[in-house]
């Protein structure tokens, strides 16, 4: 017995004197060794009771006993301890042939027992746990499974918190366990029972528990638990790690069924929200068609209450031509066929039919649909396809490599083109001009981050004629959306309108010069009274002998022709057909010497005032284009008083601040303002708005062009400065013109011009003058002859050019602009820079074509002067070019160019 690992005692005597080997001694746990050689009725006298006739059977019958897993209440350790053993009593027979004592073998299974008892538990709550449909149902779960198995845990207590945002309320009684540990993260705590002052169930023992654990009941990934499990401790165990173990799996598989419930009342509810929220229309319905529940849009969309649906037949809200294809698809989902995007009318309550795209899929017996309304889709996809069909606007869709995949109707009745003969090929064929600027276009629209491009070009139509068009392109989704207006009769007519307006423009200049003949031609008359009287009394002096007095009739001759020609420039000016110069301009010394001028032509029933500002800044701009405002404006002022009035003309200096400058559309800075008044009919405001849009006019049929106010305003623009009217009906208009002030410290250009000397300047420099009019190259080789320098003359382009393509000398070509022999001035300079870049050019003109000068823009190296001209007024000019050439250091001769 003492060598055996089995857990032997026996008791031996009429006291069963206890005796036991090393296997057993755990089982005495505290009374080892005491124990040893006492009678087992003290040793185990806490359970002798129990075992009492078991021991009388044997010792008295000497009949054997078995037990298995009996529940003994040891108090080994100081406690009654729930403790579970297997064991026989076997009698042992003395000398004497009785019975003298007793063996026992034994087996402790407390820890089976318990451990078993325990996965029962866990398994028996887990079964309960997974029919749970609710939170209350876990709550009851919990109360049903404890009471039927009460021994580790005599009762339990779930409660479970109100936490913000849950859509769960509270439930359990909180208010009488001291939760707040578990409310702020502990995940247990262990609490005495004896200062409630209530009986607690005992469950299956005799005596109520003493304490009792509290447990966090946590969600898995919540950092905040969800409820609070309050179990009674077993009175007869010690609460031990195993112990902790179980009752935080109970925890665990609480808050596991807890998040499943929550996790499908959270998808009940969305598909509750999906249910009643949904545009689309949802229905169940049976194999036989019946319907069986619908959602709200069955009314937003056909019409019908939820009780006048439910129970119809499908066939019955079916279009009577969808009837057969409907009873069909219903017949494959009897089948296990799923529906995927099957379309049907349906009735409306008002007897009107929507289109509804329908899935649907079998479950249970049941058909559960979704349908979606696209009768408006249908629709616009048939306008669509109309528009496409009807549009005059041609539509072409194609890859961005230019491969074209569909045309409209509009494409094939523009351009004749059958679909058949144009969907494949390359839109690029049909390019009739420019196609590498279209090519380039096309490479662009193929880039990632291509944008729409407006652009135009010229298809090639079937019969040979040539469509412009102004395409619109939209690359999207690696095609091109190409949407093309067939422009070729509106850019006919915009050319033609463009030829009408030049003329009407030219008509304007010719009006208005018209205007200015009456002053103008008394001027002229009295002029050339002057010249031709002063030469014929020159020539009488001369032929008397009367020398003396010759000077006085010469001077007098000149200023009687410069005072012509000032009026000359004057009139080349107001036609605009003077080559831009914008020079330093003193603007009251301009409306000083356009007073007279302006006085003959505005009348004399005009009473004109001139108010000009002290200490007046300069400005830089054409001084002829601003006459021509000037006059134009006051001829503007002139007809607006028909009876007669006041016309001021004022100068002032302005400064303009942020504010200022922004209400007249003007960087901040200082101005010069010219303002014209009139006390005239004035203007409307809707007039004042569209005045200097070009043609338009509030003078009679005739009168007018619309052209006057639309050039004055573009040429104040152009100048950096602003126009504005300030008007009041019947009470008259002032106009104002802010022009930019020169900060420079150029001199305003002298407009007459100054008594006749000639300062020799030249040394030997060689200038070539080509001029068809014999009198007027002889003048220019005099006074350059006697300047010094060394003349070559020609009376042609082609003559002047073969001198330039020579190998002599040139420091300067004087020529002038029209000239016979198929070359005029300014192609002979182009030809002449070809063979000499470096070449001064100085152009004469009686006015400066803008197609020769180059719209009035002369390029580097290029001056020009306008006949007529006195002597002085050329060799300083000449003198100017040639000091600048020999500034810059250049040769100018063929074989010395770069």
């Amino acid at each position: 017995m003492l060598m055996s690992r089995f857990e032997m005692w026996l008791g031996w005597g009429e006291d069963l004197s206890f005796f036991y080997n090393d296997a057993y001694i755990p089982t005495l746990g505290s009374k080892h060794p005491a124990a040893l050689g006492l009678p087992m009725a003290q040793v185990w006298k806490e359970v002798f009771e129990d075992v009492k006739d078991r021991i009388t059977s044997v010792m008295r019958d000497g009949v054997a006993t078995w037990d298995e897993q009996l529940l003994l209440f040891l108090e080994r350790n100081g406690y009654p301890e729930e403790t579970y053993h297997t064991f026989s009593y076997s009698p042992l027979i003395g000398d004497t042939g009785s019975v003298e004592g007793l063996m026992c073998v034994v087996r402790e299974e407390t820890d089976r027992v318990i451990s078993e008892r325990r996965i029962k538990q866990l398994n028996d709550l887990a079964a309960a746990l997974l029919k749970a449909q609710g939170r209350s149902d876990v709550t009851d779960a919990v109360r049903v499974n404890f009471g039927r198995e009460s021994r580790d845990f005599p009762f339990a207590d779930l409660i479970l918190f109100d936490l913000p945002g849950s859509p769960y309320p509270a439930s359990g009684d909180a208010a009488r366990w001291p939760i707040a540990a578990i409310e702020q993260g502990e995940k247990q705590t262990v609490i005495a029972l004896d200062g409630f002052g209530e009986d607690f169930p005992t469950g299956v023992w005799q005596i109520p528990p003493r304490d009792a654990l509290i447990l966090a009941v946590e969600q898995p990934g919540e950092t905040q638990a969800v409820g609070a499990l309050v179990l009674g401790l077993n009175p007869y165990r010690v609460l031990d790690d195993a112990t902790r173990d179980f009752a935080s799996l109970i925890a665990v598989q609480i808050a596991g069924a807890l998040a499943t419930i929550d996790a499908v009342s959270a998808q009940r509810r969305d598909r509750d929200r999906l249910w009643s929220l949904s545009q689309d229309l949802m229905l169940v319905c049976d194999f036989d068609g019946i319907i069986r529940s619908v959602n709200p849009s069955a009314t937003r969309l056909l019409g019908w209450q939820e009780d006048e649906i439910i129970g119809k037949v499908l066939a019955d809200l079916v279009h009577p031509e969808d009837v057969g294809g409907t009873a069909r698809e219903v017949e494959k989902l009897s089948q296990g066929i799923t529906t995927l995007s099957f379309e049907n009318r349906y009735r409306c309550r008002d007897g009107s039919y929507r289109l509804l795209d329908w899935n649907a899929v079998p479950d249970a017996g049941r058909i559960h649909a979704v349908a979606r309304d696209i009768t408006q889709e249908r629709q616009l996809a048939r306008d669509r396809e109309r528009i496409w069909a009807i549009s005059p606007i041609v539509k072409v869709v194609a890859t961005t490599q230019g491969i074209i995949s569909a045309v409209n109707p509009s494409w094939t009745k523009v351009l004749g083109w059958a679909q058949a003969e144009t969907v494949g090929r390359n839109i690029l064929e049909f390019v009739a001009e420019e196609q590498d600027a279209a090519q380039k276009r096309l490479a662009r629209l193929a880039q990632p981050d291509a944008a729409v491009v407006e652009s135009q070009s010229v298809f090639r139509a079937q019969d040979g004629s040539h469509h412009r068009f102004a395409w619109t392109t939209v690359p999207e989704g690696g095609m091109l959306y190409l949407f093309g207006r067939d422009i070729t009769a509106e850019t006919e007519a915009a050319a033609a309108l463009a030829a009408t307006e030049d003329a009407l423009r030219q008509s304007q200049k010719m009006e208005a010069v018209g205007q200015l003949t009456g002053g103008i031609a008394h001027d002229f008359n009295n002029l050339l009274a002057g010249i031709l009287g002063n030469l014929e009394l020159l020539e009488l002096r001369i032929a008397q002998g009367r020398l003396e007095a010759i000077g006085r009739h010469i001077e007098t001759a000149q200023g009687a022709a410069k005072r012509a020609a000032a009026l000359t420039q004057r009139l080349l000016a107001f036609s605009r057909r003077q080559t831009l110069d914008p020079t330093p301009v003193d603007v009251n010394r301009l409306v000083s010497g356009l007073e007279d001028l302006i006085r003959r032509t505005v009348g004399r029933s005009v009473e004109i005032e001139v108010v000009g500002s002290g200490g007046l800044w300069m400005t830089l701009v054409d001084r002829y284009q601003l006459e021509n405002a000037l006059l134009n404006l006051c001829i503007n002022a002139r007809d607006a008083m028909p009876d007669g009035g006041r016309l001021t003309i004022e100068t002032a200096n302005k400064w303009f601040d942020d504010r200022m400058a922004r209400e007249r559309e003007l960087p901040p800075g200082q101005y010069v303002s010219l303002c014209v008044s009139d006390t005239g009919t004035g203007m409307t405001p809707d007039v004042i708005a569209r005045a200097f849009d070009p043609f338009f006019t509030t003078k009679p049929l005739g009168e007018g062009t619309g052209l006057g106010l639309s050039m004055i305003y573009g040429f104040v623009r152009q100048s950096g400065g602003q126009v504005r009217i300030y008007s009041e009906v019947g009470a008259g208009t002032t106009m104002c013109l802010y022009l930019p002030r020169y900060m420079g410290a150029g001199v305003e250009a002298e407009q007459y011009f100054k008594p006749t000397h000639i300062d020799p300047g030249g040394h030997g420099e060689t200038i070539l003058v080509i001029d068809d009019e014999a009198s007027v190259r002889s003048l220019i080789v005099d006074v350059l002859t006697d300047g010094g320098y060394h003349v070559i003359e020609a009376a042609d382009g082609p003559t002047g050019l073969k001198v330039l393509e020579s190998d002599l000398r040139i420091d300067l070509l004087i020529t002038d602009v029209g000239l016979p022999g198929g070359m005029n001035g300014r192609q002979v300079a182009d030809a002449g820079r070809v063979y000499r870049p470096e070449l001064k050019i100085l152009f004469i003109t009686g006015y400066a074509e803008n197609a020769v000068i180059g719209n009035g823009l002369l390029g580097q190296g290029m001056h020009v002067i306008t006949k007529p001209f006195g002597i002085d007024a050329i060799a300083s000019k000449v003198r100017d070019m040639i000091d600048e050439a020999d500034k810059s250091g250049r040769s100018i001769a063929p074989g010395d160019q770069a």
